[in-house]
C-alpha cells in the first residue's frame, strides 16, 4: 500500500469505534497483488517461464510448497501482474487490444481446482481470461466452448500458461486430466501445477519452483502486513504479532485465521482493541493440521449450511446420527441426508471422527468435530438462517455441466 493510501485510510476511520477496517486484508482466503517475504521465489517462477518475454512458450513447470506457504497467492499475484504486460484485454470489446495487432499475445490462466467441477467449468474458467466476450454459463455444451477455446488459440501469435492450483487435494480437478482438457490446443499452451506436492507423472528434472514455509520473521511481516491494512490502529500490539507467528509455525493460513477469529472476537465484544484473551482462543479455534479454510468455502451452499448448524449443536460425545437429527431439526433436510453429507465430509478431511466408546455389540459409535477454523468459517460462510432445502443428487457438485471431471 502507498504512504497516501496508509494516510487515507487512517482519515477514514476517525469517529468509527470498529476495529476491523478492511476485512478483506484480514481474511486467510483473499490474497494480497503481492505477497509479503515471497521475493525469490517469485524470480525463480520468472526464470522459469521467461520464454514468454521472447514470444516463446515455457515448459511445464510446478509450484510446490507445504500449506500455508503462499503457493497460491505467488501464482495469482504473478499471473495478475504478467497479464497486463502479455495479456490481451478480455474486459473491453470493440477497442483495440494486443490481440488485434501483430503482437503475439500470452494469457496467463488461474484455475482454482476446488471450484472446477466439471470439463465445462473448466472450458469455462479458461475463457473467461482468452476469450473476449462474455462466456455463457449455461445454455451450451462442453464442446462449444472447448470449440471456441480452438479457435481463440488457433493463431500461431496466441499462447496461454494455465495454472492448475490446488491439483493434489480430495475432490479437486488433478493436473492430468486438466491437460487432458486442454490436449486439443496443447501447442498453444503451457501448464503449471500448483500444490503441496508435483504431479504423480512428473519426471526427474522437470522444471519445479520449490516454496518453502515461511520462518517466524517472514510471517511476522505478513501477519503485520495485514494487520496495518485491515485493522484499525493500535488494534494490536506486535508482541501479540509475534505470538500468532509463533503459534502459526510457518503456516501463514493458520496465522491469518488467528488474526482473524481474534478480531472478530473483540469486535463481537465491542472492545477497541485485540487483547490476548481473544487470541488465546481464536487460537485453540485453529486445528493442528487442520484443512484450509478455502476448501470449506469452496463447498456447495447447502454442505456449508449444514456445517454451520453443525458449529451450532452440541456435539460432544454424541454419535453422527443424534446430531444429524438435531440439525436436520433446524433446517428442510433429512436426517438421512445430513448424516450422508457428515460422512462425506468426514471422508474428506473437513471434519474429524472421534470414535466414542462402544455401547454394545454392534458398530462401534463415533462423533465429528470440524477439521478447520470455525470463527473464521462462521464470518465468512452463509448463515443458517437461510433455505437449506437441496435435492441430494442436484446439490453434489460433481454434477454440474454436462460431462463430470
Amino acid at each position: 500500500m502507498e504512504l497516501q493510501e496508509r494516510i487515507a485510510r487512517r482519515l477514514s476511520t476517525r469517529g468509527d469505534p470498529g476495529i476491523v477496517v478492511d476485512r478483506d486484508h484480514l481474511s486467510p482466503v483473499v490474497h494480497p497483488t503481492e505477497p509479503v517475504g515471497r521475493g525469490s521465489v517469485l524470480e525463480q517462477l520468472l526464470d522459469v517461464l521467461e520464454p514468454v518475454f521472447d514470444g516463446e512458450l515455457p515448459p511445464p513447470v510446478a509450484v510446490v510448497g507445504p500449506s500455508g506457504s503462499g503457493t497460491s497467492a505467488i501464482v495469482t499475484a504473478l499471473f495478475d501482474a504478467l497479464n497486463e504486460r502479455f495479456g490481451a484485454s478480455t474486459r473491453t470489446i470493440g477497442t483495440t487490444t494486443r490481440a488485434g495487432s501483430d503482437e503475439p499475445v500470452t494469457w496467463f490462466v488461474y484455475v482454482d481446482g476446488r471450484r472446477v467441477e466439471s470439463a465445462f467449468t473448466f472450458y469455462r474458467a479458461v475463457l473467461s481470461v482468452v476469450a473476449t466476450e462474455p462466456v455463457p454459463e449455461s445454455g451450451i455444451g462442453t464442446d462449444a466452448l472447448r470449440d471456441r477455446l480452438e479457435d481463440r488459440l488457433m493463431r500461431p501469435d496466441r499462447r496461454a500458461v494455465v495454472a492448475i492450483d490446488h491439483h493434489d487435494e480430495p475432490e479437486t480437478l488433478d493436473f492430468e486430466r486438466a491437460c487432458e482438457l486442454l490436449e486439443p490446443v496443447a501447442e498453444s499452451v503451457s501448464t503449471v501445477a500448483v500444490g503441496t506436492s508435483v504431479p504423480e507423472t512428473w519426471a526427474d528434472g522437470d522444471p519445479t519452483v520449490p516454496v518453502p514455509a515461511y520462518r517466524r520473521h517472514e510471517l511476522v511481516d505478513v501477519i503485520t502486513d495485514r494487520a496495518s491494512n485491515g485493522l484499525a490502529a493500535g488494534a494490536v500490539d506486535h508482541e501479540s504479532i509475534r505470538d500468532v507467528a509463533t503459534w502459526a509455525d510457518g503456516d501463514a493460513h493458520d496465522a491469518l485465521a488467528i488474526l482473524f477469529g481474534g478480531a472478530v472476537l473483540a469486535s463481537d465484544a465491542d472492545r477497541d482493541r485485540i487483547e490476548a484473551t481473544h487470541l488465546e482462543t481464536a487460537r485453540a479455534d485453529v486445528p493442528d493440521d487442520g484443512v484450509h479454510l478455502d476448501r470449506v468455502l469452496a463447498l456447495p451452499e447447502t454442505r456449508q449450511r449444514v456445517l454451520c448448524a453443525l458449529i451450532d449443536v452440541d456435539t460432544d460425545e454424541r454419535p453422527i446420527r443424534t446430531v444429524a437429527a438435531d440439525i436436520a431439526d433446524r433446517s428442510s433436510l433429512t436426517t438421512g441426508t445430513v448424516k450422508r453429507f457428515l460422512y462425506e465430509l468426514a471422508d474428506q478431511g473437513l471434519l474429524e471422527r472421534v470414535p466414542l466408546p462402544a455401547s454394545g455389540s454392534g458398530r462401534r459409535p463415533s462423533a465429528v468435530v470440524p477439521n478447520f477454523p470455525t470463527i473464521a468459517f462462521r464470518a465468512l460462510g452463509p448463515s443458517t438462517a437461510g433455505d437449506e432445502r437441496a435435492a441430494d443428487d442436484g446439490d453434489d457438485p460433481k454434477t454440474s455441466g454436462d460431462e463430470t471431471i
